[in-house]
């Protein structure tokens, strides 16, 4: 699934639009659509998004030996 793939589904589930989303994570909607399209949404605005959802985001690389180092927001 790709990021714009998420963030869509999860408006759904969140009964927003897109639009919506976009202005209040501070964006025209014309141009988070056009981040959306070109999968170039921010780590800073993936976290915006968990913010106004109320929820946790977290960006994760998990080495061999079972170590992670993440980025993410709760």
């Amino acid at each position: 699934m790709t990021t714009a793939e998420m963030i869509k589904d999860l408006c759904e589930r969140m009964n927003i639009s897109v639009s919506e989303l976009a202005r209040r994570i501070g964006q025209t909607p014309q141009n988070f659509n056009k981040k959306l399209k070109r999968e170039t949404v921010s780590l800073d605005k993936l976290k915006a998004i968990a913010d106004v959802f109320g929820v946790k985001f977290e960006q994760v690389f998990i080495l061999p030996d079972g170590d992670e180092i993440k980025t993410g927001n709760e």
